[in-house]
């Protein structure tokens, strides 16, 4: 069994019981621990009591340092500062774990990760790390970095050094805007084939990890997960799916469903009387109205394809 940790806090509680489903779908036998960033989310999910899932208090865990920097930073960069102590959280709690993967709350699983598994235990490495695998038109390497913090295992004792080395870099400095070649917790990534060489492989099969940003290179067929990235919901009704323009058979197969998800998701939430909030898109007008052309392109040629329309 496979044990998996996450965090969320009440405004992210639709991505997270979505990821749920996906991974009571297509993983056998998992544990999913969710560290819950605020009593609200807790005590939901503590309600809701979804299979396979052990809850996490953030309270439990926080000490006087991380309750000092919580204090000088906003929740989404609070939430990535976190991070790196995800393991140890887990391994603390259960003390017979050997391994366990960091996911984050908006992946969406298509298939059972056991080969990503294999590929990493044949690496015989102790950590593994995901690239971005930028299409070409929306590289943000040099920003974003090269990996993402999306789907990181961790071998219980022999990368014990290199999460410390994460959480005090984190600790240091972990904010969302770009400044000397830091960005948040992800960019620290970067730097891990050079300075921890004998311990972190990279998932070769690029095409298992997609995203917004590289689903138009990458078949969605092979994906074992996609990363919805930038994904918003504006009310119990609308959702934003950001900026990248997507093939449609991405829309249909993978969006669609994962929508079906998000909605059954907020109903559940909605059935133990939780007030939904609205997620909110920090987007330019121009972007929005970029976003509304592209929504209206597809629909507009799906009313073609129907026979609905005709010229």
């Amino acid at each position: 069994m496979e044990n998996y940790v996450t965090l969320l806090d009440s405004y992210f509680l639709p991505q997270g019981i979505a990821l749920h489903k996906s991974m009571v779908r297509r993983i056998i036998n998992f544990k999913l621990w969710i560290l819950c960033m605020d009593e609200e989310s807790f005590e939901l999910l503590k309600k809701i009591n979804l299979p396979m899932v052990e809850l996490l208090n953030l309270k439990d865990f926080e000490n006087e340092e991380l309750l000092s920097i919580k204090k000088k930073r906003k929740i989404n960069e609070y939430c990535w500062t976190l991070t790196p102590f995800l393991p140890d959280f887990v391994f603390g709690m259960d003390s017979t774990l050997e391994r366990v993967t960091y996911i984050d709350a908006d992946l969406w699983f298509l298939k059972d990760p056991k080969e990503i598994f294999l590929e990493f235990e044949k690496s015989y490495k102790n950590i593994l790390i995901t690239s971005h695998s930028y299409n070409a038109k929306y590289d943000q390497t040099y920003k974003s970095g090269r990996f993402c913090v999306q789907f990181i295992i961790f071998n219980k004792y022999k990368s014990q050094y290199i999460r410390d080395w994460w959480k005090s870099k984190c600790i240091e400095w972990c904010f969302d805007y770009y400044e000397d070649g830091k960005l948040g917790d992800q960019k620290y990534l970067d730097s891990w084939p050079n300075l921890f060489y004998d311990d972190v492989h990279i998932l070769e099969q690029k095409n298992f990890a997609l995203a917004p940003w590289n689903c138009q290179v990458y078949p969605y067929g092979e994906a074992v997960f996609f990363h919805f990235q930038g994904l918003r919901i504006s009310s119990k009704t609308t959702i934003s799916i950001g900026l990248y323009e997507f093939p449609q058979v991405v829309i249909e197969n993978l969006y669609l469903p994962y929508f079906s998800d998000l909605k059954s998701s907020i109903e559940l939430m909605c059935e133990h009387n939780f007030r939904f909030i609205v997620q909110t898109n920090r987007i330019t007008i121009f972007k929005k109205i970029k976003n509304i052309l592209y929504l209206m392109k597809y629909f507009i040629i799906e009313k073609f394809r129907s026979g609905e329309l005709k010229f």
